[in-house]
């Protein structure tokens, strides 16, 4: 509890009163209202572009890391030798999680010249690097984020062990194909595990952060085309120390978040399927 009131809910409720002051760390904060959530809305364009870029990540990212790791997953289900091994190195990049090393060597290998921009050259395709093209640069934190699918893979092959085999076994004996079989028993019986992992990505593609920093060199570039809402937030605060600034953008991003769960909460009830309700 005391941790708690320390580490989190004190600072939460500091930031809050801060968003309605003039605070830049080295003055006493003066009340200012709701002039700084006001002038977010009508004086920043930069504001806006941040959220446009964030909302094309998460819809981007967030189904194809869980159609990675649902596809990895209904591999991994099914028996051999070196099952472990496998999990284990598909695990492994979530195991470094969003480190600044990791994001350094992802910049490095679609930069110019890098692994990327030489192995499309060979083919005649020329890019100039992508991290360096307004076109192509959010696709490269796009990319870093599906590669590390491995904790929602994780909780993927967990939910396929709940899945009664009985289910498996009549699908077969009535001519079903592996594919069928797949949309009309695995999925379904998937769903709250698919709910479940949607709901968490979705919060975390929100939250991103240290890949964008890294690969865009701190700045959103090129052309603003990397500018994510966590990284103008921070460009605010630490760089501008408008800190009162920044902490109307953190509780905007909070009710924005908290919108978007809600709204994937309210839609789970048209297509989740939990086993055993209405006597099924």
């Amino acid at each position: 509890m005391a941790g708690a009131l320390l580490l989190t809910v004190g600072p939460m409720l500091a930031s809050l009163y801060l968003s309605f002051t003039d605070y830049d760390l080295f003055t006493a904060p003066g009340w200012v209202g709701l002039d700084n959530y006001r002038q977010l809305f009508t004086d920043d364009p930069r504001f806006l572009t941040a959220i446009w870029v964030t909302a094309k990540y998460v819809l981007i990212s967030t189904p194809l890391k869980l159609a990675a790791a649902l596809a990895v997953a209904v591999l991994l289900n099914r028996a051999s030798r070196l099952q472990g091994v496998y999990r284990s190195a598909f695990y492994a990049p979530s195991l470094l999680g969003a480190s600044v090393a990791v994001a350094l060597v992802w910049r490095v290998i679609f930069d110019t010249g890098g692994v990327v921009d030489r192995g499309l050259s060979t083919v005649g395709v020329h890019t100039g690097g992508w991290v360096s093209s307004p076109e192509y640069s959010l696709l490269v934190i796009v990319a870093l984020a599906v590669w590390q699918f491995g904790a929602p893979m994780v909780i993927f092959l967990a939910g396929l062990k709940q899945i009664p085999r009985e289910l498996y076994d009549a699908s077969s004996v009535d001519g079903a194909g592996s594919w069928r079989t797949f949309r009309s028993v695995t999925l379904p019986m998937l769903t709250p595990v698919v709910f479940f992992n949607l709901v968490l990505e979705t919060i975390h593609a929100f939250q991103a952060f240290t890949g964008a920093f890294v690969i865009s060199g701190g700045r959103g570039g090129p052309g603003d085309s990397t500018l994510f809402y966590t990284l103008y937030l921070y460009e605010k605060g630490f760089n501008e120390f408008r800190m009162g600034y920044a902490s109307a953008m953190a509780w905007l991003l909070v009710l924005v978040i908290a919108a978007v769960t809600a709204l994937l909460f309210r839609s789970s009830r048209r297509w989740v399927f939990y086993a055993g309700e209405d006597g099924r």
